[in-house]
C-alpha cells in the first residue's frame, strides 16, 4: 500500500462535481494515489497534516511554458510581442547551451512547484541540438514535477550544434519518446512550429510525429493580427489536421469561422493573459472559447516577462473576463446585479481544465479517489494573505502569494513541507542561474549591444513575408 498521508481538517476544493466542496475535509493519500476524500475519515497508520483554516485544492496545472527562459527573468518587461520575438526567439535562444537549458528548466519547474503547480506544459522551443532537448527533460525530472514536454521544432540553433534537417529533429523526438517511456510524470508531446515559419509538410510531419506516438500537440494560434503568420487553422481543417489532441494558444487573433473549427474539432485552448494583454496581442479569449463549447485553460507563459505563479493569471484572466461582460451594460449607463464568471470557474480553468487539455483528465486536476496525489494546501498563518478568508477559493485566487503555499504533494510525494521547497538548496541554485544569465547575454550582447536588436528586416519580418506561401502550400 505504501506511506500513508492524511490531511485533516481543510476546506477541501475537490473540483470534482460529483464531491464539491468539503468544508472540515479529509484527504487521505496511500502511496502516489489519493485513495478517500470526505469528511472524518480514519487511517490509524498514516502520517497527519493538519489543514485547520486552510485551503486544500488539486495541484494547479499551467498549460503553456517556456520554462527554458526563466534565468531571463523580466527582460520583456517594455517589450512587444515583436520585441519578444526578435529578442528570446532570435538572438537569446541561440546562444542558450544544454546547460542553461537544464537551469532553466529545473530553476522554472521548481518555482511552478512553489506556487503550487503540479503540472506544467513545457513548450520547450530551444532543441538546438538532442543534447538541449535533454536537458531540458533532465531538469523537468530533477524538479519532482508532472509535465508534458512539449518538443519544439523550431530552428534556431548555431549551424555548428543544429540539426542537419527537419528529418532529424523528427528522430530525435522519437528517440525521446522512447527514452522516457517508463517515466510515470514525464509525457513527451510536441510544440509545432508557429504556422507559416516552415513549408506545410514539415508542419505536417510535426503533428504526424505526435500522433505517431499518441502525445500532445501544442500550437502558438493566432499570436498576431493582420499576418498569415501563426494562423493557418482554416488550411489545418481543410487538411483534416485539427483534433482534440491539441492545445492552441494565445488564438487571440482568429475569425468566426476558425473558432468554430476548433471547436467542432474538439481542440483545446490555453490563454495567457498576462502576455496577451501587456505585449500588444489582444484580449484573452476566455467569451470565445464558452461561446464555441471549448473549456478554458491558463498558462504562464514567459517568465521573461510573466509572474511564475497561476494565481495572477488568474487574477488577471477573472478581471479581464468580467470587465469584457459587464462593459457593454456600464455604457448603456446601467450597472450589472451580478456576476457572470465565478472564482469557481477560474480554478477550473487552472486545474480540471488544465489537466483534460494535457491528456491527463484521469490522473490529475481533481481531488478525486483512484487520481494520483497531487494537492496542494494554501494558507499561511505567519502572513496577512494566509489568513482564513470568507470566501476560501476568492482568497486563493484574489489575495493568495507564493508564500501562502504550504504544502505540495506531486504524485504522492510531499515537495514543499511548511512553506519549504523539500530537498533543494535553493542559494547554490540560484547561484548557478545568475552564472547562466550572465553568460548568456555576455554572448547575445556580442551580436546585439541593443535589445530588442535594433535592425532592419529582422528574422521575424523575414519570416513573416514566407508564411502565406508556406501555409498555402499545404
Amino acid at each position: 500500500m505504501g506511506t500513508r498521508t492524511l490531511i485533516k481538517g481543510g476546506h477541501v476544493v475537490t473540483m470534482d462535481p460529483a464531491l464539491g466542496l468539503i468544508d472540515g475535509g479529509d484527504v487521505l493519500l496511500s502511496g502516489d494515489t489519493i485513495e478517500a476524500v470526505g469528511r472524518d475519515l480514519q487511517a490509524p497508520d498514516a502520517t497527519v497534516v493538519d489543514a485547520t483554516d486552510r485551503v486544500v485544492i488539486p495541484g494547479l496545472v499551467d498549460t503553456h511554458r517556456h520554462t527554458w527562459q526563466t534565468q531571463m527573468r523580466a527582460i520583456c518587461a517594455d517589450m512587444s510581442i515583436s520585441g519578444y520575438m526578435n529578442t528570446l526567439r532570435m538572438a537569446i535562444s541561440p546562444n542558450y547551451t544544454a546547460d542553461d537549458v537544464y537551469v532553466g528548466n529545473l530553476v522554472g519547474a521548481l518555482e511552478a512547484v512553489d506556487a503550487g503547480i503540479t503540472t506544467l506544459l513545457d513548450f520547450s522551443h530551444c532543441n538546438n541540438s538532442p543534447g538541449h532537448a535533454d536537458g531540458a527533460i533532465g531538469g523537468l525530472l530533477d524538479s519532482g514535477i508532472r509535465a508534458v514536454f512539449a518538443y519544439g521544432f523550431f530552428d534556431s540553433a548555431p549551424p555548428e550544434v543544429g540539426y542537419a534537417d527537419h528529418a532529424q529533429r523528427v528522430k530525435d523526438y522519437h528517440r525521446l519518446v522512447r527514452q522516457h517511456s517508463n517515466q510515470s510524470r514525464i509525457r513527451v508531446g510536441v510544440s509545432v512550429n508557429e504556422l507559416g515559419f516552415v513549408p506545410f509538410d514539415q508542419t505536417r510531419a510535426e503533428i504526424g510525429a505526435a500522433r505517431e506516438e499518441g502525445e500532445i500537440i501544442a500550437f502558438h494560434t493566432a499570436c498576431f493580427f493582420g499576418t498569415p503568420l501563426s494562423n493557418g487553422i482554416k488550411d489545418l481543417h481543410a487538411a483534416g489536421l485539427l483534433g482534440p489532441d491539441q492545445v492552441h494558444i494565445h488564438c487571440v487573433a482568429l475569425d468566426c469561422q476558425e473558432w468554430a473549427h476548433l471547436g467542432e474539432a474538439g481542440c483545446k485552448v490555453s490563454i495567457a493573459a498576462e502576455t496577451e494583454m501587456n505585449m500588444g496581442m489582444g484580449w484573452p479569449v476566455m467569451a470565445e472559447c464558452r461561446r464555441h463549447g471549448i473549456k478554458p485553460t491558463l498558462s504562464c507563459d514567459i517568465i521573461s516577462l510573466n509572474s511564475g505563479s497561476l494565481v495572477p493569471q488568474m487574477r488577471l484572466a477573472i478581471a479581464a473576463d468580467r470587465f469584457a461582460q459587464n462593459d457593454p451594460i456600464n455604457r448603456a449607463g446601467q450597472m450589472p446585479e451580478s456576476l457572470q464568471t465565478s472564482v469557481h470557474d477560474v480554478l477550473a480553468w487552472a486545474t480540471i481544465n488544465g489537466a483534460e487539455a494535457c491528456g491527463l483528465g484521469e490522473v490529475t486536476g481533481s481531488l478525486t479517489p483512484g487520481k494520483k496525489g497531487d494537492i496542494v494546501i494554501v494558507g499561511n498563518p505567519l502572513t496577512f494573505t494566509g489568513q482564513p478568508s470568507i470566501d476560501p477559493v476568492g482568497g486563493v485566487i484574489f489575495q493568495s502569494t507564493p508564500q501562502d503555499v504550504r504544502d505540495v504533494w506531486i504524485d504522492g510525494r510531499h515537495v514543499k513541507k511548511d512553506g519549504e521547497l523539500v530537498g533543494v538548496d535553493l542559494p547554490a541554485l540560484f547561484a548557478r542561474s545568475k552564472a547562466s544569465t550572465i553568460e548568456v547575454l555576455r554572448k547575445v550582447h556580442r551580436d546585439f549591444p541593443v535589445l530588442p536588436p535594433q535592425v532592419e528586416g529582422s528574422r521575424f519580418a523575414e519570416r513573416e513575408k514566407a508564411a502565406q506561401d508556406n501555409i498555402k502550400a499545404g
